[in-house]
């Protein structure tokens, strides 16, 4: 992997760990600081929400900036957030911190692809973004779990204050690796934000919430339904979420391979087998082998279609990719957000735990249409190959 991908992919593995590892020692900062877990939850929404607002209005007031040196004030931000996480003297102070720490992750995602892209060789965009995304699949399978340890046996401060820290190391890699680019937008504001009235655009960032809102629901339901759906122990499911982890990793180079060689054709073959698979665990939840399978393929499809959205983003958007990609990532955790929120309703529905899989499978189903929309709106027939 050439180096300044490396270092991107390292702020991205810091930056996702910061994220996911407020779930693991979430009991630790109730306690500390006197309140509720329910409360305590409310600090991963208010990262949530950073990320929702600060993907347009950062990317919007830094779209004339140099790239490197916004990369830079950007990881500055985030190691402050984090730092202030670390001596936050009560709770309101923290929330505060998470959602500064939230703001500008969507920007940074949105430059580091357009910087990645506009480094890699013709025709191995998506390749090089699947390598950046790695640090995405590492933060959530090796970063969360190595902070939750530091944080349940050295306090939940020491975890904040390691994620500022390899933040920081990583971001003197991206100094010394990184060359230099040129402004991440070369418009005026109101080109940058014209772009989003593209109606390519628009289905785009329609594609990645639909494609991805139903196994995301899944996914962050994954702990009951494995226990009370397909009777595995407890102790049985960090082990499942490793090979779900392990599917990630292929997939995420998986996906790349296949947008490099024929972007929409990949994206819509991928979205049929992911819907597809969805239904067959709804089908055969109470098998265990064929579920430990399937939770391997699903992490490996999940991952598989990131590379390829993220370049059909930055394609339909060439004259402002940077505000597009950061908007791509507000609408992913607008639809996490939902998937949530419909997920809990539909538990506590009639139809019960098991349903998630067959509603996450129609939800994804609903990606796949815009996906062959798109594809016969570029001229193209929907499955022809590349």
């Amino acid at each position: 992997m050439p180096l300044p991908v490396f270092s991107l992919m390292l702020v991205v593995f810091s930056l996702t760990t910061g994220e996911f590892v407020i779930a693991g020692i979430l009991p630790e900062v109730a306690s500390d600081l006197s309140v509720t877990i329910a409360a305590a939850g409310l600090l991963v929404t208010a990262y949530a929400v950073g990320m929702i607002i600060g993907g347009p209005v950062v990317t919007v007031l830094t779209a004339r900036l140099p790239r490197k040196p916004l990369i830079v004030g950007l990881l500055l931000v985030s190691i402050a957030a984090n730092l202030g996480s670390t001596v936050a003297p009560n709770y309101v102070i923290l929330l505060i911190m998470r959602f500064g720490a939230g703001l500008v992750v969507a920007t940074f995602f949105a430059v580091a692809i357009a910087t990645t892209v506009s480094m890699a060789p013709p025709g191995k965009q998506a390749s090089a973004v699947a390598k950046v995304a790695l640090g995405m699949n590492l933060g959530i399978i090796l970063g969360t779990p190595a902070g939750t340890f530091v944080g349940q046996n050295f306090g939940w401060r020491v975890t904040f204050a390691a994620v500022a820290a390899f933040t920081t190391v990583a971001m003197l890699l991206v100094l010394r690796f990184v060359p230099t680019q040129p402004t991440a937008a070369t418009g005026s504001v109101l080109t940058e934000l014209r772009v989003l009235g593209n109606r390519g655009v628009q289905l785009a960032i329609a594609l990645t919430a639909l494609g991805n809102v139903g196994v995301v629901m899944v996914f962050s339901y994954i702990a009951p339904l494995l226990t009370d759906v397909s009777k595995f122990s407890a102790a049985s499911v960090p082990i499942l979420l490793l090979v779900y982890g392990g599917g990630a990793v292929v997939g995420n180079f998986l996906g790349g391979w296949l947008s490099d060689r024929a972007l929409m054709p990949s994206l819509i073959g991928l979205l049929i087998a992911l819907t597809g698979a969805l239904a067959l665990f709804w089908v055969v939840s109470g098998v265990q082998a064929l579920v430990t399978v399937l939770v391997f393929g699903i992490g490996m499809l999940a991952f598989a279609v990131i590379p390829g959205m993220q370049t059909r983003v930055m394609s339909t958007a060439s004259t402002a990719p940077t505000l597009a990609v950061a908007v791509n990532a507000s609408g992913f955790q607008l639809a996490a957000a939902f998937a949530g929120w419909l997920g809990g309703r539909l538990i506590d529905s009639s139809l019960g735990l098991s349903s998630l899989y067959l509603v996450g499978a129609l939800l994804t189903l609903t990606g796949l249409v815009v996906a062959v929309y798109s594809h016969r709106r570029d001229g193209q027939p929907a499955l022809q190959t590349a």
